[in-house]
Order: structure tokens, then sequence, then C-alpha cells
């Protein structure tokens, strides 16, 4: 497990704090990207926070059809890598079909894939096929220990660098609940563990065609994370989420990523000592 860090994050390497993936839901437009990425880049500079910049260069799963969806595949993957270059990142994006991940593994460094595509046998075999590193995200329908077999099936195609992300289970029509004990069982399948606090708390399938969201319980999600083990946060975040393009009802207001962080980084240590 420190050892795929270890190559993730190179010099960034810190095996005593958590890591964060972080960046706006999708890729807006240039000066927001960069304003972004500068900001999130200075706090784990100096929090000491491992860092990969996320943001996605297409979203292909909107409610509406109506929804941002973004600025074109190469101008939003040429943008993450612009990122990654300039502020010395590495970025992720996710992808949405086995044909995108060598595409965009020319672009980032982690290839993410989304909770409703985990169970896709194509879709994992084509990440894992580019040697970068995969991050899953379970399925709101699936328990940690059923992560196993995504796991095993990337390990096959001869790819160890790992990643499983927790995001919440479906309750009912329109909510998720986090059950944390999937923390711990997903680690042991070997590899490191993110929690998703922003995507833990949509709330799905709202008649308006939007989903909605509880970012006030962004900050409750991630440290109870921390207390139970997790080795990374996923945090999306944005100047002005009621203005986002995409999933504004679940963003942390950016302001507020930095005070956040160091109370969660006091929550680690405590841990990590422990």
């Amino acid at each position: 497990m420190i050892k795929t860090l270890k190559a993730l994050f190179k010099e960034q390497h810190n095996p005593e704090n958590f890591f964060l993936i972080a960046g706006p839901c999708v890729i807006e437009e240039e000066d927001l990207v960069m304003g972004i990425a500068e900001k999130v880049s200075a706090i784990c500079k100096r929090l000491n926070i491992p860092y990969v910049f996320k943001a996605s260069y297409r979203k292909a799963n909107r409610t509406s059809i109506n929804s941002f969806t973004g600025i074109g595949d190469v101008e939003g993957l040429d943008l993450l890598q612009k990122v990654g270059q300039t502020f010395n990142l590495p970025v992720t994006s996710d992808i949405h079909s086995a044909a995108e991940a060598a595409m965009a593994a020319a672009y980032v460094d982690v290839l993410q894939i989304p909770a409703f595509l985990c169970r896709q046998t194509d879709i994992l075999l084509a990440a894992a096929d580019t040697g970068k590193f995969v991050n899953v995200k379970k399925g709101q329908f699936l328990s940690g220990e059923s992560m196993k077999f995504a796991v095993e099936k990337i390990e096959q195609a001869g790819n160890k660098h790992i990643l499983l992300t927790e995001r919440g289970t479906t309750f009912g029509y329109q909510d998720l609940v986090v059950d944390y004990r999937n923390i711990p069982v997903m680690k042991g399948h070997g590899v490191p563990v993110v929690m998703d606090c922003t995507h833990s708390l949509q709330q799905p399938n709202q008649p308006g065609g939007i989903t909605g969201g509880n970012p006030k319980m962004i900050g409750t999600i991630a440290k109870a994370a921390i207390a139970t083990g997790a080795d990374g946060l996923f945090i999306e975040t944005h100047p002005d989420p009621a203005n986002a393009k995409s999933d504004g009802a679940n963003m942390l207001r950016l302001d507020l990523l930095e005070p956040l962080l160091e109370e969660l980084v006091r929550i680690r240590e405590v841990v990590v000592k422990h």
C-alpha cells in the first residue's frame, strides 16, 4: 500500500498524512481551473498533504440532457495536463468507456472509474493496460467486500497501481448513506482507500433533473473517514459552487477548504499516534 502511494506522489509522499484528491467537478474554463489548482496546491504544500488535482474533462453521467458536459475532450485534457506540468502535480479524471482509457492516459496520471461503471470488466482492463494508476469508485449498489473483484481484474491485467474510493450506498431513491465499515474492509484488499466526501452527500434523482446535495456535512464525512483509517480524501471544490456548471450542490466552497484540512491534519496526527 505504501509502495503504491510512494510511486504516485514521489517527492510529495508523506506516509504520516492522508492524501487529497481535489478540484472542480468539471473543467469549465482555464482561469478557474488554474486558480483552484494554485490555491489548493499551496495549501497542501503548507500542510504537507500529498495532492492530486481532479477535474472531469467530460461529464457523461448527467441527469438532464440539458446539463453541461464539458468544453471538449481534447481541450479539457490539455488543461489537465497543463495543471500537472505547471504545479508539478499528479492529475486525474474519470473515463466512461474502454475506448477512452488510452486517450486519457496520455494526459493524466490516474484514471478514475465512475461508481456506476465499477463492474464493467472492459473498462477496468483497458484502464489497467495503460499502466496508469486506476482509482475505482465503489458502486452505490455494492458492498466493500465485493470490490475485491475489481481489484482482482486490474491486478490480473498486470497493474498493481490501484486505489478504491468509498462514495456512499444507495438509501432509498433520493439519498445515500456512508457505511464506514467499508473503509477497513476495502483496505483489507491490499490497496489504499479514499473517502469521497462530496459525492457521498449527493441527493440523486431529484424531480427538477439536477442532483441535490448537503455540503454542510462534508466536514463530518471527512472527519469520520480519517478516524476510521482512510488513506485519502476526495473533495470537489469551487470558489462559487452556486454558479458551478456541474454538481454545485455537493462541492465545498474553496475558501472553506483550508480550515477543514487543518482540522483533519490534527485528527490524522492523533490517529497515527494511537
